[in-house]
């Protein structure tokens, strides 16, 4: 097998092989390193590397196997996105102004990967504050997508995304309060999920926020599970992560005869034409599994957008504030724009939101009752230009005038009923530019077990595993 095949394998193989003996956890690591320095100077996937670090704990990890004290994911090698709290390693957050930032103590989820034997590698680019659905920064520059270098591979988790396509990484991490793990799961051709709030805990930096969520990327519905399944549980630092256990099993029933919900538009999106071909395409894929799929009218609307990016605004001027005198020239604009703007929101403001939250499950609740899963576009188009310009006045549509920020990005609704788990998976590709199109799947609150059936039937149905960029 060659070191790139190597680097393809899912998590679950590798583990396999790695407990079988028929691959050491350092031949693995070697694979990757050298697929990384090999194809990473054309994306700028990496802000830090520890290659050398990393092999070393190969080699501990190979000992374990040999001693039968291997934990649930060692060996693996895991990216961990510049943006979450590792004690005593540099943590950016895409900005200038934490560029020498090393935090004391390490996020909770973050924490379980380690302790669960996975090893970090590399940490991923995002833009400045994971504040963008593009990857770009005035620290770390720009990030490109795999499978056509011209276009970005989402964001937040950007440099997650696009490491795990070009087979630089197993295992990622992302966060995730307006899509930021499900956009670049959709722009890179991988797995993401968004898991309900609580299921996996938040960081002291970020309590309460119910818009927030830390969740997995990786290139399997399987590996996502298993990623899922060390993240999750209660946490001392998080009093809203839930004390139930749940744990995603290795094998998933079927779904035939279930009854799936599709919207094209959430209410309200302007979808471009490769988009929707591709959505109906994976409607006929449910119905070949024995599934009834039916349209319905969902009923959203564009009033959505103010009470989200108000929020929003005001989450990001709570802690940001305070460095805008003296950092704004040297921040991304927009995003010194969204924390200028939610210096002047109220705390009615963030009520006001919460009733719109309200209202929107009021009319989602319906459909999720009446049907097992809705399923939609993760993007109104299959990406946007590497470089892109969220102020962009020009950005269109079909032909229609689009707010360059969130008009195109159909996941961050979502996260406004924050505790319905979401998760998007790859639905081919766009035949223009070869930009990978992602598909939603969404469950009723907290039922995380049937987003994961519904992927899990999907992928089996329409496998993607051995499609890989030419780099």
């Amino acid at each position: 097998m060659s070191g790139q095949d190597l680097c393809y394998l899912s998590a679950g193989e590798a583990l396999a092989r790695f407990r079988a003996k028929t691959l050491s956890p350092v031949e693995l690591m070697q694979a990757v390193v050298a697929r990384a320095e090999a194809v990473n100077p054309k994306l700028n996937a990496f802000t830090y590397t520890f290659f050398e670090r990393a092999l070393e704990q190969a080699q501990e990890a190979e000992k374990k196997y040999t001693e039968g004290t291997a934990r649930a994911l060692e060996g693996l090698p895991l990216a961990i996105k510049d943006f979450h709290a590792v004690a005593g390693e540099i943590t950016t957050l895409g900005s200038k102004i934490f560029e020498h930032n090393r935090p004391e103590r390490t996020a909770p989820t973050v924490a379980r990967l380690l302790d669960a034997g996975a090893i970090m590698h590399c940490r991923t680019t995002t833009p400045e504050f994971a504040h963008s659905p593009a990857t770009h920064s005035p620290l770390w520059g720009v990030t490109r997508n795999p499978w056509n270098l011209d276009y970005t591979p989402g964001g937040s988790s950007g440099g997650a995304g696009a490491a795990l396509a070009a087979g630089m990484t197993f295992l990622a991490d992302g966060t995730d309060a307006g899509g930021s793990v499900r956009i670049p799961a959709s722009a890179s051709g991988i797995v993401g999920y968004k898991p309900p709030f609580g299921r996996n805990p938040l960081d002291r930096d970020h309590p309460l926020e119910s818009l927030l969520h830390y969740g997995p990327m990786t290139r399997s519905v399987g590996d996502a599970a298993l990623m899922q399944n060390v993240m999750s549980g209660a946490h001392p630092d998080d009093i809203c992560s839930l004390r139930e256990e749940l744990k995603i099993p290795e094998n998933l029933d079927g779904i035939k005869g279930w009854k799936i919900a599709l919207s094209m538009n959430l209410g309200f999106f302007e979808v471009s034409p490769e988009v929707r071909v591709k959505t109906l395409v994976a409607a006929e894929a449910f119905r070949d599994l024995g599934c009834t799929v039916e349209d319905v009218a969902l009923d959203w609307s564009y009033d959505i957008h103010d009470p989200y990016l108000a929020y929003w605004e005001g989450m990001a001027a709570t802690t940001l504030a305070q460095y805008l005198p003296e950092w704004r020239e040297r921040m991304d604009p927009y995003m010194a724009g969204i924390v200028e703007n939610g210096t002047g929101h109220t705390a009615a403001t963030q009520f006001q939101c919460n009733l719109v939250r309200g209202e929107m499950y009021q009319a989602l609740a319906p459909i999720l009752d009446a049907y097992d899963v809705l399923i939609c576009p993760a993007l109104a188009v299959p990406s946007v230009k590497a470089e892109h310009d969220l102020a962009d006045p020009d950005f269109e549509i079909n032909g229609k005038p689009t707010e360059a920020y969130l008009g195109w990005n159909m996941c961050y609704p979502f996260n406004m009923v924050s505790q319905c788990p979401v998760i998007s998976v790859p639905n081919g590709f766009c035949p223009e530019t070869g930009v990978p199109i992602g598909l939603q799947i969404a469950a009723r609150s907290f039922d995380d077990l049937r987003v994961f059936r519904a992927a899990a039937a999907f992928e089996a149905a329409r496998p993607w595993k051995d499609a890989r960029p030419d780099l």
